[in-house]
């Protein structure tokens, strides 16, 4: 996850860009920091999905396979 400060940064060039226009350099840093923002936020949800076991109503795992060697490979839902 991104510092508050970055966040915080992020939300303020969005309202200066609402009321106003950006400088070129404004402009350069809000692309760069939706870019890592972006990245943290891909990371975190690579990371949940990955670490996901699916069960369908009668309590059979149905985790696709590609997960569970991901997963097998990271020692999670101790999968053998």
């Amino acid at each position: 996850m991104l510092e508050k400060e970055k966040l915080e940064r992020i939300n303020e060039l969005a309202q200066k860009k609402r009321e106003n226009n950006l400088t070129e350099q404004e402009k350069i840093e809000q692309k760069e920091l939706r870019e890592e923002y972006m990245a943290a936020f891909r990371s975190g949800m690579k990371n949940q999905i990955e670490g996901m076991k699916i069960v369908d109503p009668d309590g059979n795992d149905v985790t696709p396979d590609k997960v569970k060697q991901i997963q097998k490979e990271k020692g999670l839902h101790d999968r053998k």
